[in-house]
C-alpha cells in the first residue's frame, strides 16, 4: 500500500512540475497572440458562439465561457477527487497532520485578502476582487519547487503540497459564499437532489463510474442553470466517489479517475484555460498601469501577504506548540515557501472572472496576478535555492569538525 501511495505522489509530482511548464508556454502564447497582428484571431476564437440544444433546453455561450464554466469543472472534479483522498488516507487525514498548512493556509488567505481591501476602500466595484490574491497555483508553485531537485526536502514539499490543496478548498468556498447571484431555487433544487442521489450510491456501495458521470452531468447542468458556479458541481460529484470498495481491493473509482484524469487536466484543462484567460494588451503598458488599486492590491497581495499571513500563522502556531515544523526543514526554506505561494496564476485568474463581468476589468486582473505571480515564483525560488545551498554546506562541514582535525592527526602521530 506504502509503495502503491508514493507511486502516485510520484506521478502527481511529475505531471503538475511538467503541466507548470505548460502553463507558462500557454499564457506566454496567449500574450504573445493576443499583442501581434493576429489578435484579432485569438478575440474571435474566444468569441465564437457554441450551442448545446436538447429539445427545450438550450445552453448558449461564447467559447471562453464553455472553457471557463465547463472545462473547468474537470479541473475542480479532479481537486475535489484530491481533497478527499488527502483527508481520508493521506497528509490529511489527522488534525496533526493538517493542522500547520491548515493554519498557514487560513493567513495565505486572510491577509492578502485584508492587503487588497486597504488599497480598494471606497470602490465597490473593485472590492469584488478581495478573494483574487488568496489562492495559490498548485502547478506552477510545484513547477518551481521542483526546480531546486534534491536542495528542497520531500517534507516541504509535502508541506506545500497540503497547503495548496487546502488553499484550494478554501478558495471553492469562497466562490460558493460570495460569488454566486441570481438564484434559481428550481434548478438548485433539482441538482441537490442529484447529489443526495449520488450520495446514496455511495453508502449503497455502488462502484461503477458510469452512473456517477451520468448524475454528475445532469447536476452540473442544472448547478449552470441555478446561478451557483457550475464548477463547484465538480467538487460535489467528486466527494460522492468512492475510495474505497469491498474486498480491500487497491484499486478504487477514485484513485482510477484521480489518475486517468491527472495528465488531462495537468496538460489539457489548465493550459487551454491560461491560454483562453491569460491574454492581455499590453499597448500604453507603463509603471502607473501596476500601481493602480486593482492590479496593485493583487500583485502586494500575491506576494507581500502570502509571505506575511503564511509565515506569521505558521510561525505562531510552532510557537505556541500547536504545530511541528516539518522534518529537515528550517525557517528560511518556510519562509522561501511562503513567497511561492504567492503565485496564485490560475485560480487567482479564475475567481478574477467571477468577480468583475465587464470585460474592461479584465486587463487591470491580469496585469495584477501576472505580475505578483512571476514575482512571488523569482523571489520563492532564488531564497530557496540559497537556503538549500547553506543546508548542504552545513551538513557537509558539520559544526565542530574543524576542531577535531588537530587532535585526529594527533592520534595518528
Amino acid at each position: 500500500m506504502r509503495s502503491s501511495h508514493s507511486g502516485r505522489l510520484a506521478a502527481f509530482f511529475a505531471s503538475e512540475v511538467s503541466g507548470g511548464v505548460m502553463l507558462m508556454v500557454a499564457a506566454v502564447l496567449a500574450i504573445g497572440l493576443y499583442n501581434s497582428p493576429l489578435d484579432w484571431l485569438y478575440r474571435t476564437l474566444l468569441d465564437t458562439p457554441v450551442v448545446v440544444r436538447i429539445g427545450a433546453l438550450a445552453i448558449d455561450k461564447p467559447l471562453l465561457l464553455w472553457i471557463n464554466d465547463g472545462l473547468m469543472v474537470i479541473f475542480f472534479f479532479h481537486v475535489g477527487l484530491e481533497i478527499k483522498r488527502e483527508m481520508v488516507e493521506g497528509r490529511l487525514s489527522s488534525w496533526k497532520q493538517a493542522s500547520l498548512p491548515a493554519i498557514a493556509a487560513a493567513g495565505g488567505m486572510l491577509v492578502p485578502a485584508l492587503i487588497y481591501i486597504a488599497l480598494n476602500q471606497g470602490d465597490p466595484t473593485a472590492l469584488r476582487g478581495w478573494a483574487i490574491p488568496a489562492a495559490t497555483d498548485i502547478a506552477f508553485a510545484l513547477g518551481a519547487l521542483a526546480l531546486l531537485g534534491k536542495r528542497a526536502p520531500i517534507s516541504l514539499k509535502i508541506f506545500l503540497l497540503a497547503l495548496a490543496i487546502l488553499d484550494d478548498l478554501g478558495a471553492i468556498v469562497i466562490i460558493a459564499i460570495f460569488y454566486t447571484d441570481h438564484l434559481s431555487v428550481t434548478a438548485l433544487s433539482i441538482a441537490v437532489a442529484g447529489a443526495g442521489v449520488l450520495f446514496a450510491m455511495n453508502m449503497k456501495g455502488v462502484t461503477r463510474i458510469s452512473p456517477y458521470l451520468i448524475i454528475g452531468v445532469i447536476m452540473w447542468v442544472c448547478v449552470l442553470k441555478s446561478g451557483v458556479h457550475a464548477t463547484l458541481a465538480g467538487v460535489v460529484i467528486a466527494l460522492t466517489i468512492p475510495l474505497r470498495v469491498p474486498g480491500g481491493s487497491e484499486s478504487s473509482p477514485l484513485h482510477h479517475l484521480e489518475h486517468v484524469l491527472l495528465p488531462w487536466v495537468a496538460f489539457g484543462v489548465m493550459p487551454i484555460f491560461a491560454f483562453a484567460n491569460a491574454g492581455v494588451s499590453l499597448t500604453g503598458f507603463s509603471l502607473n498601469t501596476l500601481l493602480a488599486p486593482v492590479p496593485l492590491g493583487i500583485a502586494l497581495g500575491l506576494f507581500i501577504g502570502k509571505q506575511v499571513g503564511i509565515l506569521g500563522f505558521s510561525w505562531a502556531a510552532i510557537r505556541l506548540g500547536v504545530c511541528a515544523m516539518p522534518a529537515g526543514v528550517n525557517w528560511a526554506q518556510m519562509h522561501g515557501i511562503a513567497i511561492l505561494a504567492g503565485i496564485g496564476f490560475t485560480m487567482s485568474l479564475f475567481i478574477g472572472t467571477l468577480a468583475f463581468a465587464d470585460p474592461a476589468n479584465a486587463a487591470a486582473v491580469r496585469f495584477g496576478v501576472l505580475s505578483g505571480s512571476l514575482l512571488s515564483g523569482i523571489t520563492g525560488y532564488w531564497l530557496l535555492r540559497l537556503a538549500g545551498e547553506k543546508q548542504a554546506e552545513k551538513s557537509r562541514h558539520p559544526a565542530g569538525s574543524r576542531h577535531m582535525e588537530p587532535s585526529m592527526s594527533s592520534l595518528r602521530n
